[in-house]
């Protein structure tokens, strides 16, 4: 999957080199199958999140939009054009899109991001995501891999799904767009968390945080550390359960950092099994679990946090616990027969 999305991204900077579409960099792996836990190997998705760039010409301005979502933080990505008048002749005689006349634009160059990825002045994810799957399907045949692989894309609105298999061999993956909050390992993403999200609505996503942080600690952990199958048998024991995989890797990345990564080898794996079910426990009877990055003040020093996310209230993934009885009972009941 690295190795075909690095051909891909290398082949999307050349077809898009004189254009004003966004600028495509190196994809990044989040999720469980990148971090090496998860817990069915027969349903894994390869989900990699793909940064963007404002073209030459436009920027980037993320408007924060939350408004009726007190623990979701959405944003919109405002497209802005800029003057080139002074940097026409670095930019290959680039007309400004701000000063040229209209029909002179028209007539001699590529239209603006503002109107072929937008609606009105923001990014559309909808748009985006139709964009890059036809780029996907394009450029295949130009790829090595298409001498023994055969290309399906999926249907999805807000990101570029497909499949790659040769008669033996399937694997299904998950292209999202991010545009990183300034300079750190915080994204606003295309990956929907409700219902439904408006197409101009960019969720902020902590998955290259979290990443990050399991890279964190394979570089401290011993050879037999047993974390990740750890976190791999919890979660594919309470498939069926109410309890998400999300809650459980919340769990996991709170004992990773606050016990010694010389005590999760292989001798320890009972204790720490345990561990992850007392933590439960305990978290289900309080009804709070904190999120792991939003409010973390004691993450590792390179990972690197916007100071609004760093300095945050911290939220609590069992909100729904507290506001609905019925629903912690359910919870303490699943609980004991997990």
């Amino acid at each position: 999957t690295t190795g075909l999305m690095d051909k891909y991204i290398a082949y999307f900077g050349q077809v898009l080199s004189d254009s004003f579409y966004p600028v495509l960099h190196p994809a990044i792996g989040v999720g469980s199958a990148f971090e090496g836990w998860s817990p069915r190997e027969q349903d894994v998705v390869y989900r990699v999140l793909v940064p963007m760039t404002a073209p030459r010409g436009h920027s980037f301005h993320l408007e924060l939009n939350s408004a009726g979502h007190r623990h979701v933080r959405n944003f919109r990505v405002r497209v802005q054009l800029e003057c080139t008048c002074g940097r026409e002749q670095q930019a290959g005689n680039m007309l400004c899109f701000l000063h040229h006349p209209e029909e002179e634009l028209r007539r001699n160059q590529d239209p603006s991001l503002l109107d072929t990825l937008c609606t009105d002045c923001y990014l559309d994810v909808h748009k985006t995501a139709l964009w890059f799957c036809q780029l996907v399907r394009a450029v295949w045949p130009a790829l090595p891999q298409s001498h023994n692989w055969h290309l399906t894309l999926l249907p999805s609105r807000r990101s570029c799904q497909f499949q790659v298999s040769n008669g033996t061999d399937c694997f299904r993956i998950e292209v999202l767009f991010g545009v990183r909050r300034d300079d750190s390992h915080v994204f606003v993403s295309s990956q929907t968390r409700e219902a439904y999200t408006a197409s101009t609505t960019w969720p902020e996503s902590y998955a290259v945080a979290e990443a990050e942080f399991f890279k964190h600690i394979a570089r401290q952990a011993p050879p037999d550390s047993l974390h990740l199958k750890c976190l791999q048998f919890f979660t594919r024991l309470q498939l069926g359960f109410g309890f998400s995989t999300y809650t459980t890797k919340t769990i996991v990345m709170h004992l990773l950092s606050a016990l010694p990564v010389s005590s999760w080898r292989r001798r320890d794996l009972l204790l720490r099994l345990m561990d992850v079910s007392e933590s439960l426990r305990l978290c289900v009877q309080a009804k709070r679990l904190n999120h792991f990055i939003v409010g973390n003040r004691r993450l590792p020093g390179d990972i690197h946090l916007p100071r609004d996310v760093q300095r945050a209230k911290t939220h609590n993934l069992f909100q729904n616990l507290q506001q609905q009885p019925a629903a912690h009972s359910q919870a303490l009941s699943e609980y004991q027969v997990l």
